[in-house]
């Protein structure tokens, strides 16, 4: 697996910059700051990135799950936030390896030789064997094991990217959880402990009085090769956040971004960006015939809900 640390392309949603025009020119800064090469993916229906595009193995290969979530059952107008990922696919030339698994890559945090996911994956896949489950997905990732967590009581999405991220092989951050759900919060850090990583908890200022904002998740940042972005949010709990970050990441570039506008639709930065490693052998001409360094195969390639509060009755989401 390709870590988040090892990676150097972001793609980011189209409709990103229209609907928090705000945001993105403070974010777009930042990345134009620190040099990243990013990317605009087209025909999307939502921001979240992560969640629908293919996961990346390795150089050459990525992986198309199904993205068919539960929680966008519930009425028309979430299933319409589903977008159409063969088009996108298809528009930037890449060519995934297809899986019948129902699985979304904000619940796939990897590194280079494990990945770390909710169980939710396997209530969505009731349809596939628990232990066949396991080795599917163990044969697809090509890694020595798959650990898994129990889902947030309080997230309804099932996503790993808001309770857990890899620091290095051994130890993982976590949310410094404030004995809200103690059962959860004992079984959870059990589960990390029992497959031998450490953790170390960072600062968590969940907003209790909404189910969907992300407000306070700083485990939802992004993390490229040499560079940290930490979401803020205007509360206390950020100066500690960023001093804790800058501790933990010595090395590497730490920049901030003030992410309120899209943390109150249920999402911060891993949700909003699809971060890849690109192999500069590989030339692919895209929609607008710039020349871009993607690779795809053939070429020898804390929850949120989504952008749905606008529309959403978070009532209907318990």
């Amino acid at each position: 697996m390709i870590p988040d640390n090892s990676t150097n392309l972001l793609y980011l949603s189209d409709i990103l910059p229209k609907k928090y025009p705000s945001f993105y020119k403070r974010f777009e800064e930042i990345l134009q700051e620190c040099k990243i090469d990013y990317k605009l993916l087209p025909g999307t229906k939502d921001i979240w990135a992560v969640d629908y595009m293919p996961v990346q193995v390795h150089n050459g290969r990525f992986i198309q799950f199904v993205y068919n979530p539960d929680y966008l059952q519930k009425s028309q107008k979430l299933k319409d936030t589903i977008s159409n990922v063969a088009d996108i696919c298809l528009s930037i030339f890449l060519t995934p390896e297809k899986s019948d698994i129902v699985l979304d890559g904000g619940n796939v945090i990897q590194w280079t030789d494990k990945v770390t996911m909710c169980d939710k994956v396997f209530k969505e896949n009731r349809n596939i064997k628990k232990e066949h489950l396991v080795l599917k997905l163990q044969n697809l990732f090509k890694v020595d094991r798959i650990i898994f967590v129990p889902q947030d009581p309080n997230d309804f999405t099932g996503h790993a990217d808001g309770m857990v991220r890899f620091l290095d092989t051994n130890t993982v951050l976590i949310n410094k959880y404030s004995n809200e759900n103690p059962e959860f919060e004992t079984v959870f850090r059990k589960s990390l402990s029992d497959a031998g990583l450490k953790y170390i908890e960072i600062p968590y200022a969940p907003d209790l009085n909404s189910y969907v904002s992300a407000k306070g998740l700083y485990l939802n940042y992004l993390q490229m090769e040499d560079i940290v972005i930490i979401p803020t949010f205007g509360i206390k709990e950020d100066d500690a956040a960023v001093k804790q970050f800058e501790q933990l990441f010595n090395g590497c570039t730490i920049k901030t971004v003030n992410s309120n506008e899209i943390s109150r639709n249920g999402g911060v930065l891993n949700c909003i960006s699809w971060n890849i490693r690109k192999n500069n052998k590989d030339n692919v001409f895209f929609e607008n015939f710039d020349v871009y360094d993607l690779p795809f195969e053939g070429s020898n390639w804390h929850h949120h809900v989504g952008d749905y509060s606008d529309f959403i009755d978070e009532s209907d989401l318990i």
